[in-house]
C-alpha cells in the first residue's frame, strides 16, 4: 500500500509524464480486460492490435486487470485471460505477475490511489458528493420513461451548498462522487475514424466516478490508470468512442495530457451480425479445444480488420507475430465493421501445418505431437507405423486436405497408422506380388501414376482389376472400405507401401513353411 506522501508524489508527476507522452519517445499501450468472463475473439482482436502497434513502434505492452465491479467477477478468469494471451503469442511487458514500475496492475489493489485522485477533483470543484438515494434515482428513470425521454441524472446535488453538504455528512448519509460534465466542442481526433464530435453534456447527467463503496467506476479508474501508467495510445472497441469525450473532460479536469485514441470497428459474423459472448464458439478456449494453432487464429483475427497492405487477388498467407508487427500500419485499419470468414480460419490452420513442415525443428516437434495423438487414439494397438518419414509424408498430404492434425486419428484413416496383421494373399501369388513391388519401386508415387500402373499390372497378369484392388486394399490397410487404393498408396508413401506389401509375401511364405512341417 502506498503512503500518502508517495501517492501525492505520483499524482503530481503528471506534468513530467505528460511531456514524455506527447513527445512519443516510448509508445506504451495497454489491454485492460475485466475478469468477468473468458477471452473471446473480440477481446483477442483488441489485445492483438495493441500488441502489434507496440511492437511496430518498439514500445511496451501492458496488461491491466479492471476488476472494480466486484459483483461480476468470475473465479479463475484472470489466470485464464493471461494464459490465453500467452498462448496467442502476446508477450506482456508489464502486468500482474510480470513486473513493471507503474503497478499494481490490478485495479482492486489501487483503491487508495483513486481516493487521492478523486480528492483532487473535489478540491478543484470539478466533482461533488451526491447523496441521492437509489429510490430517487429510480423515480427519475421511471418519470423519464413515462415522458419518453432518455433517463439521465438531473444533477441535483451539484448545487448543494457547503452547509447542506456538512449537515448530510454529519448524519453519515451515504454518498457517491459525481463528475461535473461540461461542454466539449473540440472533436476527438480518432486515429481510425478521424474527427469525431460528441458533446456528452447534452445527453447525459453528471456521471458517478466513485461509488458509495469507495470503488471507482470504469470511466474514472480508466483515466487515472492510463495517466499514471504512462499510456500513450489507447486502442479499444468502437463502443467506447462515445465515452471518450467523458474521458477527455476528466483529463482536462486533472490538467493532464490525454493519450491518443483509436477505436476499432465492430468484429462481426460473416453475415454481418454482431459477435456475442453467448456464442459458445467465439471463446478462445473453444478454438484451442478444436485444434486450431495459435498462429492460425491470430492471422484469422487480424485478416478481418485491415491494418496491412493487401494486394487484390493475393492468396492467403500466414505470418508470424514478428512479421505481422513489422507489416502493421494503424492507418490501414478499416473503419467499417470487420467480417470474419470461417473458411479462412481453416485455410490458415492448413497453411500453418505446411509452414511447420518447412522448418526442420518445427517439423520434428509436429511429428512428435502426431505420435502422441496416434498413441492416445490407439492405446492397445502394438502394431503402429510411427516412423518419422512416414509421419512427415502423411502430414504433407494432410495439410492440403485436413484442417486439424487431430483429424488424422479418425477411424476412416486408421490405415495410416495401424499395420494389417500378417495378411495372407488371395487371388495374387507371391511371384506376382514380387513383380508388382519391383514395378512400384521405379515409379513416382502419385495417384495418377499409381492408377495407371495398377491397371496395367492387372491386365498383364490376367487378374480382375476389382478383385486385385480388393486384395491390395486389405493388404495395405486391413479395411474393406476407405479411400481409393491409388490414393491410399499415395498417402502412405512409397516406403510404407512397399514395406506392407513385402510383409504379405513374408506371411505367405511363413504359412507355406508351416504346412510343409505339418506334412
Amino acid at each position: 500500500m502506498y503512503s500518502k506522501r508517495t501517492l501525492l508524489t505520483i499524482l503530481t508527476q503528471h506534468s513530467i509524464r505528460a511531456s514524455r507522452r506527447w513527445s512519443h519517445d516510448e509508445v506504451r499501450v495497454r489491454f485492460a480486460p475485466s475478469p468477468t468472463g473468458y477471452l473471446h475473439l473480440g477481446g483477442l482482436r483488441t489485445a492483438l492490435y495493441n500488441y502489434l502497434y507496440s511492437r511496430n513502434k518498439n514500445g511496451k505492452f501492458l496488461l491491466r486487470i479492471e476488476d472494480t465491479d466486484q459483483t461480476r467477477l468470475v473465479p479463475g478468469a484472470t489466470e485464464s485471460l493471461i494464459e490465453n494471451l500467452m498462448w496467442a503469442g502476446i508477450k506482456i511487458d508489464e502486468g500482474p505477475g510480470f513486473g513493471g514500475e507503474q503497478g499494481p496492475y490490478v485495479q482492486s489493489e489501487r483503491k487508495q490511489i483513486y481516493l487521492e485522485a478523486v480528492r483532487e477533483l473535489l478540491e478543484n470543484d470539478t466533482a461533488y458528493r451526491c447523496f441521492c438515494t437509489e429510490r430517487r434515482l429510480e423515480l427519475l428513470r421511471k418519470e423519464a420513461i413515462r415522458t419518453r425521454q432518455v433517463p439521465r441524472y438531473d444533477n441535483k446535488c451539484r448545487y448543494l451548498t457547503p452547509q447542506q453538504i456538512a449537515v448530510l455528512l454529519a448524519k453519515n448519509t451515504p454518498y457517491c462522487i459525481r463528475f461535473k460534465l461540461t461542454a466539449h466542442e473540440e472533436p476527438l481526433q480518432d486515429l481510425i475514424y478521424g474527427p469525431v464530435t460528441h458533446n456528452v453534456s447534452e445527453n447525459e447527467g453528471d456521471p458517478v466516478i466513485m461509488k458509495s463503496d469507495n470503488f471507482p467506476t470504469y470511466h474514472f479508474a480508466n483515466v487515472v490508470d492510463d495517466h499514471l501508467m504512462g499510456v500513450t495510445h489507447v486502442f479499444r472497441g468502437v463502443e467506447w468512442q462515445i465515452s471518450t469525450t467523458k474521458h477527455l473532460l476528466l483529463y482536462k479536469a486533472f490538467g493532464w495530457q490525454p493519450p491518443l485514441y483509436g477505436h476499432l470497428p465492430l468484429l462481426v459474423n460473416s453475415d454481418g451480425t454482431k459477435l456475442s459472448k453467448r456464442q459458445g464458439d467465439i471463446g478462445i478456449k473453444s478454438f484451442r479445444d478444436k485444434g486450431y494453432f495459435s498462429e492460425a487464429l491470430v492471422n484469422y483475427v487480424v485478416s478481418a480488420g485491415g491494418g496491412f497492405e493487401h494486394t487484390p487477388g493475393q492468396k492467403p498467407q500466414i505470418y508470424s507475430m514478428n512479421e505481422l508487427a513489422h507489416r502493421f500500419n494503424i492507418e490501414r485499419v478499416n473503419s467499417h465493421p470487420s467480417r470474419l470468414n470461417p473458411d479462412l480460419l481453416n485455410d490458415f490452420n492448413r497453411l500453418h501445418i505446411l509452414k511447420l513442415l518447412q522448418s526442420k525443428e518445427n517439423s520434428k516437434d509436429l511429428v512428435e505431437r502426431v505420435k502422441v495423438l496416434v498413441r492416445e487414439a490407439y492405446p492397445k494397438e502394438k502394431n503402429l507405423d510411427l516412423g518419422n518419414p512416414h509421419i512427415e509424408n502423411v502430414l504433407k498430404w494432410a495439410c492440403s486436405r485436413l484442417t486439424f492434425i487431430e483429424d488424422l486419428t479418425e477411424a476412416n484413416l486408421s490405415f495410416l497408422w495401424v499395420r494389417p496383421v500378417e495378411f495372407k494373399l488371395k487371388n495374387v501369388t507371391n511371384d506376382q506380388m514380387e513383380s508388382l513391388i519391383a514395378n512400384l519401386e521405379n515409379i513416382e508415387f502419385t495417384k495418377d501414376n499409381l492408377n495407371l500402373k495398377l491397371k496395367e499390372f492387372a491386365d498383364n497378369n490376367n487378374v480382375k482389376f476389382a478383385v486385385f484392388m480388393k486384395t491390395l486394399r486389405s493388404a495395405l490397410s486391413g479395411l474393406k472400405e476407405g479411400p481409393g487404393v491409388a490414393e491410399m498408396m499415395d498417402i502412405l508413401g512409397k516406403d510404407c507401401v512397399l514395406q506392407r506389401l513385402r510383409s504379405t509375401i513374408h506371411a505367405q511364405s511363413k504359412e507355406a513353411a508351416a504346412n510343409v512341417v505339418k506334412k
